[in-house]
């Protein structure tokens, strides 16, 4: 089968891999549909030194796997966990201590013409979802995981720093909450995308320092943290959404005397999200700029490279 290799952080196209013999409880899914991330662009820059098939964010159709399966459309959970270790045991399994990772750590990716992941990771799309908005499956429940770690009402005030393909995800579904929510961004056709939902939008000149409850950066740029982190009350929730290039350098005094909630959020829930898409309440067409089809992979990596693009698909047919 063809697929995107990426080794010692060279991406190329093979036309020879073997197609994937799934082991038992896991399915044969052939692929439709797969998304560009930010993380598949940090891993080619090096930043977890994995080698295989790139790409976690997928729609495709199972072709082997157990009946009830058979010829659905499908999305899949990335982190294929042991289900015995302590993480497991606490349900916790997107920390399982000997999971595999979907095209990020020890198991071959999406930007292939079939992957295997196990039958429990599997979801099943909508019929009123297309096979486009299902490829956004993935980064909408990473989006809501948010609502899963900090509880955000109406009283809440909300700032949003980063108007990229995550922060727009998150900027929706933050706004469904009723919260009093900011979007602050660089890119003004970016931020219009946003308010033509109705969500308020600004840049981060128009932040009042030490004023908002909860702050979320979706920049993975110091610039941001910095944003959001001046954002804060003193008690305040700071939820870092993006992993950072190098080390970051933060004043933790302030942390501390301020009492700053700090964060980490990552993987989230799968059926919330198809739910979002389903009843359209999460609009990610205006996110989608451009299809390649997988031979012309490396050519859609360097246009996803572009400063300014959003989400870049590849078409597996």
């Amino acid at each position: 089968m063809k697929a995107l290799w990426l080794e010692n952080n060279n991406l190329q196209l093979k036309t020879d891999l073997p197609i994937p013999q799934p082991p038992k409880d896991e399915a044969l899914i052939k692929v439709l549909r797969a998304g560009i991330c930010n993380t598949d662009l940090e891993l080619i820059r090096g930043y977890y030194p994995y080698k295989g098939i790139l790409g976690h964010e997928f729609v495709g159709v199972v072709e082997q796997g157990s009946e009830h399966l058979i010829n659905k459309r499908v999305v899949g959970e990335i982190n294929a966990a042991c289900g015995y270790c302590r993480f497991c045991l606490q349900g916790v399994p997107t920390h399982c201590e000997n999971r595999t990772v979907l095209g990020i750590v020890n198991r071959n990716g999406a930007f292939a013409e079939y992957l295997s992941l196990p039958e429990k990771n599997l979801h099943i799309v909508p019929d009123n979802v297309s096979t486009d908005a299902a490829t956004f499956t993935e980064p909408i429940a990473a989006a809501l995981e948010i609502q899963e770690q900090v509880k955000i009402t109406p009283n809440e005030k909300v700032l949003v720093v980063g108007d990229g393909k995550l922060g727009q995800l998150i900027a929706q579904t933050l706004a469904l909450t009723g919260c009093d929510l900011l979007v602050v961004g660089r890119h003004q056709d970016k931020l219009q995308n946003l308010e033509n939902r109705g969500i308020k939008t600004g840049l981060a000149d128009d932040i009042k320092d030490r004023s908002f409850d909860i702050s979320v950066d979706c920049t993975g740029n110091p610039e941001g943290f910095a944003t959001a982190r001046r954002a804060l009350r003193p008690r305040g929730t700071l939820v870092l959404k993006s992993t950072y290039a190098g080390n970051l350098s933060v004043d933790m005094s302030s942390l501390v005397v301020d009492e700053i909630t700090l964060i980490g959020s990552r993987c989230g829930p799968f059926s919330p999200a198809l739910e979002l898409l389903a009843k359209n309440q999460v609009d990610v067409t205006p996110l989608i700029q451009y299809h390649y089809p997988l031979n012309e992979g490396l050519a859609a990596f360097t246009k996803a490279q572009t400063k300014g693009v959003l989400k870049v698909l590849l078409d597996m047919n």
